[in-house]
C-alpha cells in the first residue's frame, strides 16, 4: 500500500476540517510532547533492563544453588524394625460348673 502525494494531501485536508487551523500548532506540539515522553520512557526501560541483567550475573542461580553441597538431598538409612517381644496374654479358663 504506496500513498502517495494525493492522499497525503487528503489527509492534510481531513484533519485541518476536523481541528481547525487554530489549533493545528497546539496539537502538533502536544504529539511532539507526547513523543518525547515515551522515547524517554522506553530509554528508562532499557536502561533497567541492562542493569537487571548485570545485576542477576553477579547472583548465583538455581543451579549453582543446588551444586553446592550443603543443599544437596541427604539419604536417611533405612530404620531397622524393632523386634517386639511377644507380650504375654492372660487367659482365663471358662468356669465349668460340674452338675
Amino acid at each position: 500500500m504506496n500513498i502517495g502525494p494525493a492522499q497525503i494531501l487528503i489527509i492534510i485536508l481531513v484533519i485541518v476540517l476536523l481541528f481547525g487551523a487554530r489549533k493545528l500548532p497546539e496539537l502538533a506540539r502536544s504529539v511532539g510532547r507526547s513523543m518525547r515522553i515515551f522515547k524517554s520512557e522506553v530509554k528508562e526501560m532499557k536502561d533497567e533492563d541492562a542493569g537487571s541483567t548485570a545485576a542477576s550475573a553477579t547472583q548465583p542461580t538455581d543451579e549453582d544453588f543446588w551444586n553446592s553441597p550443603e543443599n544437596q538431598p541427604r539419604q536417611i538409612p533405612p530404620q531397622q524394625p524393632n523386634p517386639q517381644q511377644p507380650q504375654a496374654q492372660n487367659y482365663q479358663q471358662p468356669n465349668q460348673q460340674n452338675q
